[in-house]
């Protein structure tokens, strides 16, 4: 995924996106499981709202993501709360070189950047090479029912002092696909400037996930919607589905 210049106002965009919840959902997993969690590598971490929190709460933690104006962000706020994070900048198809994590995270539709059917089992293999076996991996992605009646075909707006967007949901050529036509405009002294960003998503179903998590060395925990933690009860109106695995011993 790339993150040009809306990085630097991705924090303003997303004022109200729920991270606690995916922080007290992340922490009731753990609770749940009954291990001990003390490393969590965050795959796709963006500008670290997620990655810095868990820091916070005490894990050590690990952020990664293919965008370096995210990165330099996220760093900036880890500094700032003095916490200490590494951060990895690469490609979750290609990562490298993360080993023994307790647990991995994925959230706020990363997954779903990952738009060829073909180039989902390296992702999630690589997920796996970054934990100690019985680590637990957890992500979350659109779901096919949201893409397809909320998202495509449709037209939103923020709209601030400092940043405005305009954004067309614009839909692919296959099932779950869909095409981002961003226009921003940004104060700069009384004045606005304006830029463009085009970003490409898709979504899957479960029962792809559910294969290709098997393949790649995993055990299938829970399969909820929308931060619930009732297994496999995803309602038909659920915005995310959220996926829980734990990596096979070998």
């Amino acid at each position: 995924m790339a993150y040009h210049q809306m990085a630097h106002y991705y924090d303003l965009l997303m004022e109200d996106a729920p991270y606690d919840k995916w922080i007290s959902f992340t922490e009731q997993i753990i609770h749940q499981s009954g291990k001990k969690i003390e490393s969590i590598v965050d795959l796709g971490c963006g500008t670290g709202q997620i990655t810095t929190r868990l820091a916070r709460a005490g894990y050590r933690m690990i952020g990664a993501d293919s965008s370096a104006d995210m990165l330099s962000i996220a760093d900036q706020r880890a500094r700032a709360e003095n916490l200490t994070v590494q951060w990895v900048h690469q490609d979750l198809r290609t990562l490298t070189g993360i080993e023994n994590q307790d647990m991995a995270v994925s959230y706020c539709d990363v997954l779903n950047y990952i738009t060829e059917p073909d180039e989902l089992p390296a992702v999630l293999e690589n997920a796996a090479d970054s934990l100690k076996p019985g680590g637990l991996f957890v992500f979350d992605i659109h779901s096919l029912n949201h893409v397809e009646n909320h998202l495509v075909n449709q037209t939103f707006a923020e709209v601030s002092d400092a940043v405005s967007c305009i954004w067309f949901c614009l839909e692919g050529e296959n099932q779950g696909e869909m095409y981002h036509d961003l226009t921003f405009f940004v104060e700069n002294e009384g004045q606005y400037a304006r830029f463009d960003e085009w970003h490409h998503q898709r979504t899957f179903s479960v029962n792809l996930f559910k294969d290709l998590l098997n393949d790649a060395g995993f055990d299938i925990q829970l399969i909820s919607g929308d931060f619930s933690l009732e297994n496999d009860k995803i309602d038909e109106l659920a915005e995310r589905i959220f996926i829980t695995a734990v990596k096979r011993s070998e």
